[in-house]
């Protein structure tokens, strides 16, 4: 059985969570290792704010990449069909023929950084036409009369019935913007992305073909 996916429970973890969110996307709840929950958890929340308190800056990229090369050699050693691929700088934006599009028609998911306020991580996890849906696990009431208004700016829309997919569309344009609003990527040197399989329902060009048969 699939999970529901999560949201964070600090103003923190969406690093963490976002990385369990695409376990639990690709993989049934009976095939996920302890193991893969315990350390996602142990190596994210790794960055200190300007106070000396650890956590309290997120996760940083170097955890990202190191639980990217730790999850690949764990599908290894366990026989577990997950794969990644780190990517950061300018091969990390969203259009119809790059990496990450890609990786979503192939039936992969991505923990993309981008903004939200601050740096933030989300899972992306399907694409359509120029939108992509996403997760944001920082949870948000549409009917909040304190709801932040960037929310309603352009190329954002909320989806409230897909829970265990996304609850969110947003437009590559604004994905791809250099600056730093609301579910923008802002500038190249900062960005980075992990793209995620699992290798059993990966679409291949000729799986993708037997598939719409």
């Amino acid at each position: 059985m699939k999970n529901l996916l999560n949201y964070q429970s600090s103003e923190y973890d969406c690093g963490p969570v976002t990385l369990t969110n695409a376990i639990r996307y690709l993989f049934d709840r009976e095939v996920i290792y302890p193991d893969i929950i315990k350390y996602i958890m142990l190596y994210c929340l790794d960055s200190y704010n300007e106070h000396g308190e650890v956590g309290k800056r997120g996760t940083s990229a170097s955890a990202m990449m190191f639980l990217s090369n730790w999850l690949n050699q764990f599908g290894q050693m366990k026989n577990f069909p997950i794969s990644c691929e780190f990517l950061s700088g300018e091969s990390v934006h969203v259009t119809e023929d790059n990496k990450i599009a890609a990786a979503l028609h192939q039936g992969g998911v991505v923990v993309l950084r981008l903004y939200l306020d601050v740096a933030h991580y989300v899972l992306l996890t399907g694409i359509e036409g120029d939108s992509i849906y996403l997760f944001d696990p920082y949870y948000e009431e549409l009917d909040d009369p304190d709801l932040d208004q960037e929310y309603f700016s352009g190329g954002i829309t909320f989806i409230t019935d897909q829970p265990k997919r996304a609850n969110r569309m947003v437009s590559m344009q604004r994905l791809n913007r250099l600056t730093e609003g609301y579910y923008e990527m802002g500038p190249q040197a900062l960005r980075e992305a992990l793209i995620v399989f699992n290798q059993e329902t990966r679409l291949t060009a000729e799986r993708t073909i037997d598939y719409y048969i």
